[in-house]
């Protein structure tokens, strides 16, 4: 019979802490945790106050591909590839460390995050099965989220060429609440490394 060691039970009740702070869906806490339902459904209920949500996980790749959330998820993934290529951790815990990093981005810029903790795991999900794949702008260098197996060459970005209504609706939000700012590229929380060897997006 196999005993239970008690600090890896509290490792593993540290860890389910801190993913369902961060937003995980039931789904994902069952597959990383090693705590049975039960616990995780009653520790959720402790901590959010209320049942874990129903549904499906995201099963799409073309959320990723809108304008907003192309950048936001290419930042997000810039950052978890870093953290990945620099840090001996386990998966679960560099997907921890680059959701946090990138709130941080986001919230000293006084913005919104647009991609939520299950949507970025699920992009994870969608690189390792070779749905995804970061591709290169010809304009700015930048590394940004595409279509697995789209062509690479020529490819340009969101920032570089964004759609005609882009940023309109948020900028009349902003204007209504009082708030004068142009949505642009450095509205948006982060500019492109354009120097060889850069990481991307900053």
């Amino acid at each position: 019979m196999t005993r239970k060691s008690v600090l890896g039970e509290v490792r593993e009740v540290q860890l389910a802490i801190q993913l369902i702070q961060l937003g995980a869906r039931l789904q994902f806490l069952e597959s990383e945790v090693g705590l049975s339902r039960e616990r995780l459904i009653r520790l959720y209920k402790e901590i959010k106050g209320v049942s874990p949500p129903k549904g499906l996980l995201p099963f799409s790749t073309d959320w990723y591909m809108t304008w907003l959330a192309n950048i936001h998820s290419s930042m997000f993934y810039n950052m978890y590839q870093f953290m990945k290529i620099h840090s001996d951790k386990e998966k679960v815990w560099i997907l921890i460390k680059s959701y946090k990093l990138y709130l941080q981005q986001i919230a000293a810029q006084d913005s919104e995050p647009i991609l939520d903790f299950t949507r970025a795991y699920t992009m994870v999900r969608f690189f390792d099965s070779d749905m995804l794949q970061l591709s290169t702008c010809c304009r700015c260098s930048g590394q940004f989220v595409a279509h697995a197996h789209d062509h690479k060459s020529g490819y340009v970005c969101v920032l570089c060429r964004p759609p005609s209504r882009a940023g309109k609706a948020r900028g009349a939000k902003r204007a209504a609440a009082g708030e004068v700012a142009a949505l642009g590229i450095e509205g948006m929380g982060f500019g492109v490394e354009t120097a060889p060897g850069g990481t991307g997006l900053h």
